[in-house]
């Protein structure tokens, strides 16, 4: 098993030790479980803006090079 460490201040610690006190939690895990978590919220996040361009992209407009062309006056 690997260890990743990350720096608080003497306060935050304390706060997150005692956080994890009375909510009957391991620090370690908890603070696992909340980065995990947000990871696994991000790449969801992503897979849904990726099916939504790919819908958009079913409906869009398409243009030729040539029309883009003539779109930006080049």
């Amino acid at each position: 098993m690997s260890t990743i460490s990350i720096r608080v201040s003497e306060s935050e610690a304390k706060f997150i030790r005692e956080y994890a006190d009375a909510n009957g939690l391991n620090v370690s895990s908890y603070i696992r479980s909340l980065v995990l978590d947000s990871i696994e919220d991000d790449l969801k996040l992503d897979e849904e803006r990726i099916l939504n361009a790919r819908e958009r992209a079913k409906t869009s407009k398409k243009y030729t090079h040539e029309e883009a062309w003539n779109e930006i006056g080049v």
